[in-house]
């Protein structure tokens, strides 16, 4: 509480409930602030000098420093400052102690935090856009069927192959609240201010795509505060997260978001038509490795419209020109995901065998590698923690100087953070490649769900496919021949369909799979 003394209004007080001592934005302490400045304060008075700030550096600043500037005395009745009287030598000793005490209650609170966190408690105040509290557990996550439905409509829209900005403009359309105007609605404050409550923005739908809660995981520490005196929140790296799985009900299922996970890996340019590309972000360059992107215009016919190498078309001395139609392409995805479809039709015992099998044979060799690779990393981590201990002792014992000793040490453990950055990314290839090999399960019941498929959309195509590769056409034999490599999902395989250009504007396909 603070009480000035004005010349035109008398005993003014301010009053700043429910903030922080360690912060000095607070609205009142502003607004007297301002007062202080513009004259009309002569007396600023508290009850100690912790009503004034927990912040040793900023309190004494205020006191010593602003307050004398504009001629104001300042008085902290319980710990008997005055600053019109010279007895104020403990002042400092005191504010520092107030500090302390905010520095000791913060860790205190976080420890709260963090053992609730740890034990799969939900850490947010609110729960995410198509959830709400349970009234009989506050822990607990309810579905809001309202926000779940346009949650679930989101995902459908991306896998689809709508893009965020896209999901977001039909959404705008449709004049549906984005989600703080929505808890706003429902009687529930917002962190997030906003102008126009149906205005939704690419980077809430992408938010919403994200979100592992959504399938039913509980997420805590996403992020974290610097200090207790800063409280400007900073994202952790996702390997910092701690999942708790099954926590609550799920919106969305894991198959429907691992699909648009993997669509969002393979994120793209908008395209200013409205009808969607299938290919967007799967097609690669068999020389360059890089993707391929659409070519389409007012001016091409959708016959016409095609797939080039995004090397080749930038620097045409650095790739060659891979080029394909993407009719053609179309025709030649539909018949290998239909022959797929048929061959597991006949013999799915059999096709699951096969695809096992070479999943084991063409992963072995890799898995082998990066073990052995994982196994000398650790090897070298092992040699220089006792070359760390050497060239201590020996710096201590005067035998290296301690220039040369700053040097080698820095260049040890510049090799060794960098031998841990390898050994992570080893580790999630080698899971990685381990999980592979027995997702073929997860490929037949995705199989199950078609007959015969005489559409191809975004949805069948990352059900199905990881990538395509195209190859640069063959002339030598005086016709154009090119090679396509389509890689399946879950490791089950990759079909290599070689064809003749001619073939499509005669008589339609007759290519050849490997």
């Amino acid at each position: 509480m603070f009480i000035g003394d004005f010349p035109c209004i008398k005993d003014s007080v301010y009053i700043d409930d429910g903030f922080s001592g360690t912060n000095f934005n607070r609205p009142d302490f502003m607004r007297m602030i301002a007062d202080v400045e513009s004259g009309k304060v002569g007396i600023v008075i508290t009850k100690d000098l912790s009503r004034l700030g927990r912040d040793y550096l900023l309190t004494g600043q205020y006191i010593e420093m602003v307050f004398p500037d504009y001629d104001v005395r300042y008085i902290a009745i319980n710990d008997g400052v005055d600053t019109f009287k010279s007895e104020n030598e403990l002042m400092a000793f005191k504010n520092i102690f107030n500090d302390w005490f905010a520095r000791d209650t913060s860790k205190k609170i976080r420890a709260v935090f963090k053992a609730k966190g740890q034990s799969g408690k939900p850490l947010t105040t609110n729960p995410p856009y198509g959830y709400m509290k349970d009234e009989n557990d506050k822990n607990h996550w309810v579905i809001d069927d309202e926000a779940a439905a346009v949650v679930r409509r989101i995902f459908k829209l991306c896998i689809d192959g709508y893009g965020p900005s896209r999901i977001a403009r039909m959404l705008s359309e449709d004049n549906i609240l984005i989600p703080s105007a929505y808890a706003e609605s429902k009687g529930h404050t917002s962190s997030h201010s906003f102008k126009k409550p149906t205005r939704w923005c690419n980077k809430t739908v992408e938010g919403i795509l994200e979100k592992p809660e959504y399938i039913g995981h509980t997420v805590n520490f996403r992020t974290h505060v610097k200090s207790y005196k800063n409280k400007k929140r900073i994202n952790n790296n996702r390997s910092e997260w701690e999942i708790f799985e099954n926590t609550h009900e799920p919106i969305i299922s894991q198959h429907d978001y691992d699909l648009v996970q993997e669509l969002r890996r393979h994120k793209h340019r908008p395209q200013k038509s409205d009808k969607v590309n299938p290919f967007s972000g799967m097609v690669y360059c068999a020389d360059c490795g890089k993707k391929m992107y659409l070519c389409r215009s007012r001016s091409l016919s959708e016959d016409q419209e095609h797939l080039k190498c995004s090397t080749y078309a930038n620097d045409k001395d650095e790739c060659s020109a891979h080029f394909i139609r993407t009719a053609v392409l179309r025709q030649i995805i539909l018949s290998e995901i239909n022959r797929i479809i048929e061959k597991i039709g006949i013999d799915e015992e059999g096709f699951s065998n096969e695809a096992l099998e070479s999943s084991r044979l063409r992963q072995d060799d890799e898995l082998k590698k990066a073990k052995k690779l994982a196994s000398q990393y650790s090897k070298r981590t092992s040699e220089l923690d006792r070359l760390f201990i050497r060239l201590y002792e020996d710096n201590v014992s005067g035998k290296i100087s301690d220039e040369r000793f700053d040097m080698l040490s820095r260049k040890y453990e510049t090799e060794q953070q960098e031998i841990r950055k390898n050994l992570s990314e080893l580790s999630a290839f080698i899971e990685s490649k381990e999980q592979k090999i027995a997702d073929v399960t997860q490929f037949l019941s995705i199989v199950r769900k078609y007959t015969n498929i005489t559409e191809l959309t975004p949805e069948i195509m990352h059900e199905f496919i990881e990538k395509i590769v195209v190859h640069a056409p063959d002339k030598s034999s005086g016709h154009r021949k090119q090679q396509v490599d389509i890689y399946y999902r879950f490791s089950v395989g990759v079909s290599s369909v070689s064809f003749e250009s001619r073939d499509f504007y005669k008589k339609g396909k007759t290519a050849q799979s490997a």
